[in-house]
C-alpha cells in the first residue's frame, strides 16, 4: 500500500484528539475530522485553508534515497536518523532497526518545529529582549558612574592641592614672622651702635678742641670716657631657620588620596522553564469582593509609631517601627521574637526573603543586614547611598530604593547576593524617574517581574519594567482628581494587582499590573495605613501608623 495514503489510518484529529483525521489544514498544518473542521473554522485569526489528506500528501516532497537513486524514501530508520526506501530494507542494514513511515517522521518533526517556534516567539525571543535592553542600561549606567568616578578624583585633587595650599600659607607666615623678628633685633643694634658713634664723633672732636685750647679750667673739667667706649657694642649672634622637605612618599600619598575598589564583572547563568503542557501560566482569575471584610485586628506594642509588616508565614508576621526593635507575631498579637538592630538605629524597611530570613535597611550606617536566628549578618555596606525600601524578589535577589546622602538623586539597585546586578534612576529622556528628598519610598516586585514603587513625594506609583523602562505612573483614579494622593505602603498579589496605601485619605487604592483602577478598600474602619502585605491566600496585612495595629482583611471572593 502507498505509504502516503497508510498514513491516514493512524492520523488522529488535533482538536478532539479521537477520530480519524481526514482533512488537513495546510495554514495551520492541522489534522482535522469531518466534525472539528467547523470548529477549526470558528478561529477568525487566521485565513484557514483545509483540504483532504491525500490531497496534501500528494504535494509532499518525499526524498530520493541516497543508496539508490532511482527509489524513494518511504520510512525511516529511528537508530539511523535517515530516511530510507525498500532497498534499503531489503539490503538487510536496518535489521532489528526500528523504521516509521516517513510521513509520521515528517509530522513528529513538524510539530517539533511548531513547538519550537512558539517557544522562540512566545518566551525566548522577549527575554533576550530584556537582556539586551539590560545590556542598554549597564552601558548608560556604566558611562554615568565612570564619570561620577572622574568627578570625584578630580573633586579629591581639589581637595588636596586645597591643604597643600593652606600649608603653605602656614609655613611662610612663619617665614615672615621670623624674618620680622630678625630684622627687628638688627634695627634695634644698628640703632645702639649709630648712637654711640655719634658720641664718640662727638668726643673726638671735643679732645681736639681742648688739645688746642689754653684754658686751664675747661681742661681741668675733663673726664675721660675712654673705658666706656672700650666696652665695644654687643654682636647679634643669629641662626638662620632652614627648610628640611621631607621626601615626598608617593604611596603614603596614594593613601591620603584615597583608593578605588577593583571592578569586578561575573557572569550570571540565567534560565526559565516552560509551562508543562496543560498547565495554566497563571493563577486563575478572581474577583474581588464588592465589600472588603476585616478578619482580624492584630495589636502591637513598644512602638509610637508603627511602619512597615512582612509575612513570615500565613500565620505570623514581622513588624518594624520608630525604635530598633523589630517584632515576630502571631494572629492573636502575641510576641514570638524580638530582634535588635546591628548598630542599635531604627530601621528603614523590613522583607521576609526565599529562605525565611529577614533582612532590614540601616540608612544610618547604610547597610542591608540579615537576620539568622540569632545572628545578624551584615549583606551591603553603601557609600554616598542611604537606603530606604527593600524587597525580595522571586528569584531570591533583593531590590533596595536609596537616596543619595546630599539628598538630590533616588535609584533603585538590583542586588544577588551583595553584588550589584543593575541600577535603576533615569527614563528614555535621561530624567529622574523617582522623586528625591527625605521622603519615604517603598517598593514590590510583581509577578510579571515589573518593579513598582509609591514615591509619595511624587504623589504617584511609579512602575518600570524589569529592564528599567517606565511603564506608567498611578496618580489616583480619574474620578477623585482634585484629591491629594499621599501613596506610602505597597504590595502586589497573585493576580498581578498592585495595592498601595493612601496615608492621608484612611484608605488602600487596588490598580492591575497595567495600571487600571480597580476599586478602593475604605469601609473597614482604617486610619493613616501605611505598610503592606499580601500573605499565601492574597490576605492582605495593613499598618495602622498611629494606632500600632496591623489588620488583616479579605479582598477577593
Amino acid at each position: 500500500m502507498d505509504p502516503r495514503y497508510s498514513a491516514q489510518d493512524v492520523v488522529r484529529c488535533a482538536l478532539c484528539r479521537d477520530a480519524v483525521a481526514p482533512m488537513y489544514c495546510n495554514v495551520c498544518h492541522t489534522h482535522l475530522c469531518g466534525d472539528c473542521v467547523a470548529k477549526h473554522f470558528s478561529d477568525k485569526s487566521k485565513v484557514h485553508n483545509v483540504v483532504p489528506l491525500e490531497q496534501f500528501l500528494s504535494t509532499l516532497n518525499y526524498p530520493k534515497c541516497p543508496t539508490h537513486p532511482t527509489k524513494q524514501c518511504e520510512l525511516h530508520c529511528e537508530q539511523c536518523d535517515i530516511p530510507i526506501c525498500i532497498s534499503c530494507i531489503s539490503s538487510g542494514k536496518h535489521i532489528g532497526h526500528k523504521q516509521l513511515e516517513i510521513f509520521a517522521d515528517f509530522e513528529s518533526k513538524k510539530e517539533v518545529l511548531r513547538r519550537d517556534l512558539q517557544e522562540l516567539e512566545k518566551s525566548i525571543f522577549s527575554k533576550y529582549q530584556e537582556s539586551a535592553a539590560i545590556i542598554k542600561t549597564q552601558k548608560t549606567d556604566q558611562l554615568k558612574h565612570s564619570q561620577k568616578l572622574t568627578a570625584e578624583l578630580n573633586k579629591q585633587g581639589e581637595a588636596l592641592h586645597r591643604e597643600i595650599h593652606t600649608i603653605i600659607q602656614r609655613k611662610q607666615a612663619e617665614i615672615d614672622g621670623m624674618n620680622a623678628q630678625h630684622l627687628a633685633a638688627i634695627e634695634k643694634q644698628e640703632d645702639e651702635t649709630n648712637k654711640e658713634l655719634h658720641e664718640i664723633k662727638q668726643v673726638i672732636q671735643d679732645l681736639k678742641n681742648l688739645l688746642d685750647t689754653s684754658d686751664v679750667g675747661l681742661v681741668s673739667k675733663y673726664r675721660s670716657r675712654i673705658a666706656e667706649f672700650r666696652k665695644l657694642p654687643t654682636k647679634l649672634k643669629i641662626s638662620l631657620p632652614n627648610l628640611f622637605p621631607q621626601k615626598i612618599n608617593r604611596e603614603e600619598l596614594l593613601k591620603q588620596f584615597g583608593s578605588i575598589n577593583p571592578l569586578s564583572i561575573e557572569t550570571e547563568e540565567q534560565g526559565y522553564t516552560m509551562p508543562s503542557p496543560g498547565a495554566e501560566s497563571s493563577p486563575p482569575a478572581r474577583p474581588l469582593l464588592d465589600v472588603p471584610c476585616l478578619i482580624t485586628d492584630i495589636p502591637t506594642s513598644g512602638y509610637e509609631e508603627l511602619f512597615n509588616v512582612s509575612c513570615l508565614s500565613d500565620e505570623e508576621i514581622w513588624t518594624r517601627g520608630d525604635n530598633k526593635i523589630m517584632k515576630l507575631y502571631n494572629l492573636k498579637g502575641e510576641v514570638q521574637k524580638s530582634v535588635q538592630t546591628k548598630s542599635g538605629n531604627e530601621p528603614r524597611d523590613i522583607a521576609v526573603i526565599r529562605s525565611g530570613g529577614l533582612v532590614y535597611a540601616d540608612g544610618w550606617v547604610r547597610s542591608i543586614n540579615l537576620v539568622s536566628g540569632t545572628q545578624i549578618q551584615t549583606l551591603i555596606t553603601l557609600r554616598g547611598w542611604e537606603p530606604h525600601g527593600l524587597c525580595s524578589t522571586s528569584s531570591g535577589d533583593l531590590l533596595v530604593i536609596m537616596n543619595s546622602d546630599d539628598w538630590k538623586q533616588t535609584k533603585v539597585v538590583h542586588y544577588s547576593g551583595s553584588t550589584e546586578k543593575q541600577t535603576i534612576q533615569w527614563d528614555d529622556q535621561g530624567k529622574p524617574l523617582y522623586s528625591s528628598g527625605a521622603y519615604p519610598k517603598m517598593l514590590s516586585e510583581n509577578r510579571n517581574s515589573d518593579i513598582c514603587v509609591a514615591d509619595c513625594r511624587a504623589d504617584a506609583v511609579v512602575v518600570v519594567s524589569a529592564a528599567g523602562k517606565l511603564r506608567f505612573r498611578y496618580t489616583g483614579p480619574p474620578s477623585t482628581p482634585g484629591e491629594l494622593f499621599c501613596p506610602f505602603g505597597i504590595t502586589t498579589d497573585s493576580q498581578g494587582n498592585i495595592l498601595t496605601s493612601d496615608h492621608n485619605n484612611h484608605r488602600i487604592h487596588i490598580m492591575d499590573q497595567d495600571g487600571l483602577f480597580l476599586r478602593f478598600i475604605h469601609n473597614c474602619g482604617l486610619q493613616c495605613p501605611w505598610g503592606l502585605c499580601v500573605d499565601s491566600r492574597d490576605n492582605l496585612f495593613v499598618v495602622e501608623n498611629e494606632t500600632g495595629k496591623v489588620k488583616k482583611l479579605q479582598y477577593y471572593k
